[in-house]
């Protein structure tokens, strides 16, 4: 095991990988931008370095200047948290190269599924089920419209190299395809330096629900269970649980081996992600994409299953054996919600950027947050507005329902605006508490 790691990463998910660090004994290096000094996660680490100025590209985005900090600090690894670098297979290469150990999958397992389109169709030999779409980049609007022509609308147009449903819009008739087409390779060319771009058939009433794998050093894949991603603003999700409502026992199983053959098929290695769309009509699924880091949302699948994501992601890195018995299937218990508490305007979901007056965490059985702010510090426009994650547990889907909103009731922030109003909106809506809604629900909620 490697005696030490530099977390390539600010805020919550920074403060996260230092604390399960510091319990398996790894010296934990933080570094932070000049408006990241305050933060906790940089008292927290037992290390840390200015690294730059707060634009990510003069900070947390600068990967020479990344390596600088770990061969200087002594640092034997690389967690590169989620966001930033943590897919870019050069950075990883990079790390590689340095003689460092790098916590995540193979430089070429990223590559491989970083591209969109190249994704599909590596999926697709694999035998897992996609949705009719483009198996090359659609060079213009032109050739959009003739390609949809193929698929049936509606489409979804994306970046092949995107994410973040950065650039993401559906088409129903031509003309507004071409219009999509437009924005979507402009966009795709300024946030991601390519212009590739993707079609897929668009599924109005669908479900977004991904499965946690693990792929070990021994070159097995092992699914823990899959997460119900669908309450989202601008394709950007905001509350997950586990398990899904909306996922059969069947459809349960049929996921979680298509997500292990997924794995297999590029030889990954860590912790990664496979997310689908189900539909909501025929109960089928399709294969969206594949996130090649730790999730946001990944505290739900710990909190059913008892196993600690980052600790195994430290153990395959360094080849060693997992905490878990990896031969026989995890079977998650009780339910678990994630409520993402962000500094933006609780309606339009606007970022809210200022000091923090005033914070008090809920607690108490079942709770638990993992926060990157605390009061004294100052959210600042140059980063996602996250504050926290407001995570619970209970044996049933109606009990940690029950303690998420006194959980929320409970949590005090004050200075910015953020969307607790809009999580106790959530937890009350009849859609979400009946377990039968989709990726529609916040629009719907907005508009009624």
């Amino acid at each position: 095991m490697f005696d030490s790691v530099l977390i390539a990463n600010r805020g919550e998910i920074a403060r996260r990988v230092i604390r399960t660090a510091r319990r398996m004994g790894l010296k934990a290096i933080a570094v932070y931008s000049d408006v990241d000094a305050d933060l906790p996660y940089v008292r927290e680490a037992d290390e840390a370095v200015y690294l730059g100025e707060p634009a990510p590209a003069q900070s947390y985005l600068d990967s020479t200047l990344l390596l600088d900090v770990a061969r200087s600090t002594g640092a034997a690894a690389v967690h590169p948290g989620y966001g930033f670098l943590a897919e870019s297979a050069g950075f990883a290469q990079a790390v590689i190269g340095a003689g460092l150990i790098w916590v995540g999958p193979d430089p070429a397992a990223i590559e491989q599924m970083g591209d969109k389109i190249r994704a599909r169709n590596l999926m697709a030999a694999a035998g897992v089920p996609v949705a009719p779409g483009s198996a090359a980049p659609v060079a213009d609007a032109d050739a959009a419209v003739a390609e949809a022509s193929l698929i049936g609308y509606p489409v979804m147009v994306k970046a092949a190299a995107g994410g973040g449903g950065i650039g993401m819009s559906a088409a129903f008739d031509d003309a507004a395809l071409r219009k999509a087409f437009d924005t979507a390779r402009s966009r795709a060319e300024r946030f991601f330096g390519s212009p590739e771009i993707l079609l897929e058939r668009y599924l109005p009433r669908a479900r977004h629900v991904e499965v946690q794998i693990l792929g070990l050093p021994d070159g097995r894949v092992v699914a823990l269970g899959e997460r119900d991603c669908s309450v989202q603003r601008r394709h950007q999700k905001v509350a997950e649980e586990t398990p899904s409502p909306g996922v059969s026992p069947d459809l349960r199983a049929r996921m979680l081996a298509a997500a292990v053959r997924a794995g297999e098929a590029v030889g990954y290695q860590g912790a990664g992600t496979v997310e689908c769309l189900v539909d909501t009509e025929t109960g089928e699924f399709v294969f969206l994409e594949m996130n090649t880091r730790l999730q946001v949302e990944h505290p739900v699948t710990e909190l059913v299953t008892g196993i600690d994501l980052v600790e195994q992601q430290f153990l395959i890195a360094a080849g060693s054996t997992v905490t878990f018995d990896a031969s026989a299937p995890v079977v998650p218990t009780g339910h678990a919600l994630e409520l993402r508490v962000y500094a933006e305007d609780p309606k339009r979901f606007l970022p809210s950027p200022g000091p923090i007056t005033a914070w008090s965490e809920p607690a108490g059985p079942g709770v638990r947050v993992d926060a990157g702010y605390a009061a004294g510090t100052t959210v600042t426009p140059f980063y996602d507005p996250l504050l926290a994650k407001l995570c619970v547990a209970g044996a049933t889907r109606e009990e940690a329902l029950a303690r998420a909103r006194a959980a929320v009731a409970e949590f005090r922030v004050e200075g910015p605006k953020t969307n607790l109003p809009f999580h106790a909106e959530l937890l009350d809506n009849a859609e979400f508490v009946s377990g039968d809604y989709d990726t529609g629900l916040v629009s719907r909620m907005r508009q009624s």
